[in-house]
C-alpha cells in the first residue's frame, strides 16, 4: 500500500464518521490536510470509544483495545495495516505522538475494566486527561500550534490541550448523565455527591436525588474555569491557528449554558449545541 493511495482513501474513510461529531464545523474550517488529520483523529477516538461502550464481554473488549495497541506498534514501525491506514498520513505529516494515542486507549480501558461509578476527583481528572486532553495534544499538532519540542514543556499549546480537553469532557459528563447511567456509569465525583448528602451512589438513584443540582455545581464550576483558562491561552496564540479550538469551545460552552438554564431535576430534556452561538463564533473568528 503506497502513501499516495493512502492519501486518496483516508478522507473517504473518516469524513462520514466525523460528520456525526459536534466538532464537525470546527474541523471543516481547517485547511484540507489539517482537516483530514482531525477527521482521522476523531475516527480513531470513535473506534476505541465504541469498543468501550459496547455491552459485550469485557475480555473481548479488552482484546479489541489490545488489537489497536498492536496496530499502533505496526504503524509506528512503518508497517501499515488496513485498519489503521487512515492514521498513516496524519502521523507522518504532523508527527502525532504515539503516547497520546496510547493514553486515549488507556482511558477507554478504564471504562472496560469497570463501570466507573462516583470516582474521586483525582481519578476523574486522570480519566479526563486520557480521553480528552490526550486528544487535545494530538489536535494542537494538527492545528499547527505545536511541534514535538513544545509539547514537552508547559507551553501555550500544551496548556490549551490540558484545559480545553477537560472543559469539553466535564461538559460531556454533565450532558450525558442519563445515557451513562443506562450503561451503569456515573462520572460525578464522589466528593461532590457526599458533600451534597447523596449517600446512594448507584447511577439511577443518584440521578433522582433532589440534591443533584448541588452535586453538579462544582463540576460545572470546574468546566467553566477550564474554559476560561483555555480562552486565556488562545488569546496568546496565533489567531489563524485557533479557529478550530475556538469554535469547539464556543459550541460546548453553549451546552454548558443550556445545562445551567435547564438544571438537573428530572425529566432532563436533551441539551445540544446552540447553532446560533456557533454561527456567531464562526462569523467572528473563522475568517481571520
Amino acid at each position: 500500500m503506497t502513501m499516495e493511495s493512502l492519501n486518496e482513501i483516508a478522507p473517504l474513510m473518516t469524513q462520514p464518521i466525523a460528520v456525526k461529531s459536534s466538532f464537525y464545523l470546527a474541523m471543516r474550517v481547517l485547511e484540507p490536510a489539517r482537516r483530514d488529520a482531525m477527521f482521522a483523529i476523531y475516527a480513531f477516538c470513535r473506534a476505541v470509544d465504541d469498543i468501550a461502550d459496547d455491552e459485550g464481554d469485557r475480555a473481548a473488549r479488552r482484546e479489541a483495545l489490545d488489537q489497536w495497541r498492536f496496530d499502533l506498534d505496526e504503524l509506528y514501525a512503518g508497517r501499515i495495516r488496513p485498519k489503521s491506514a487512515f492514521l498513516a498520513e496524519p502521523v507522518r505529516r504532523y508527527r502525532l505522538d504515539r503516547a497520546d494515542f496510547e493514553s486515549i486507549i488507556d482511558g477507554m480501558e478504564m471504562d472496560v475494566e469497570e463501570d466507573i461509578c462516583a470516582p474521586d476527583w483525582e481519578k476523574l481528572d486522570l480519566y479526563c486527561d486520557r480521553v480528552a486532553s490526550a486528544v487535545g495534544r494530538l489536535s494542537v499538532r494538527a492545528f499547527g500550534l505545536a511541534d514535538e519540542d513544545e509539547l514537552q514543556l508547559p507551553t501555550g499549546p500544551k496548556l490549551l490541550a490540558y484545559h480545553l480537553g477537560r472543559a469539553l469532557q466535564l461538559t460531556n459528563i454533565l450532558r450525558d448523565l442519563d445515557e451513562d447511567a443506562a450503561r451503569g456509569r456515573l462520572y460525578l465525583p464522589r466528593e461532590a455527591l457526599e458533600e451534597a448528602g447523596v449517600v446512594n451512589h448507584a447511577p439511577h438513584a443518584a440521578l433522582t436525588s433532589p440534591a443533584l443540582d448541588l452535586v453538579c455545581a462544582p463540576v460545572m464550576q470546574r468546566a467553566r474555569e477550564h474554559f476560561e483558562q483555555a480562552d486565556l491561552v488562545m488569546a496568546g496564540l496565533p489567531k489563524s491557528a485557533v479557529k478550530a479550538p475556538y469554535l469547539m469551545a464556543a459550541g460546548y460552552r453553549s451546552i454548558l449554558d443550556g445545562l445551567t438554564t435547564r438544571g438537573f431535576a428530572p425529566p432532563r430534556a436533551p441539551v445540544r449545541v446552540s447553532k446560533l452561538k456557533l454561527v456567531g463564533a464562526l462569523v467572528r473568528h473563522a475568517f481571520l
